[in-house]
């Protein structure tokens, strides 16, 4: 079965955010969200989850991330699943993200 969404660096969801303001989902613990989290993005949670099913604008892209980049594939294939049609997960989540914040 092919992969429906696209694993994308640091510097390429810069990008994608630039230019297509994507809705920003954040799958990691509500702690660490309200720690620190990619400026504009959502908690994800049951609720929301739902919701985005059900009255999402699934041509919009979305943009999803988790600690390291694993998590966030899962909740990407689940969102792809749904009909969703530009769906990223952040390779290296916001570990990666801080990394380069940091660097820059």
């Amino acid at each position: 079965m092919a992969i429906k969404y696209k694993k994308i660096s640091v510097a390429e969801a810069k990008t994608l955010i630039q230019a297509a303001a994507p809705m920003i989902l954040d799958c990691r613990d509500t702690k660490d969200y309200k720690a620190g989290h990619i400026d504009d993005a959502l908690h994800v949670h049951e609720g929301l989850k739902e919701s985005l099913i059900k009255r999402g604008d699934k041509q919009r892209d979305l943009l999803i991330y988790c600690y390291y980049g694993h998590a966030s594939e899962h909740l990407a294939e689940f969102f792809s699943d749904f009909g969703f049609k530009a769906v990223y997960s952040l390779d290296g989540g916001y570990a990666s993200w801080r990394e380069a914040l940091q660097a820059a």
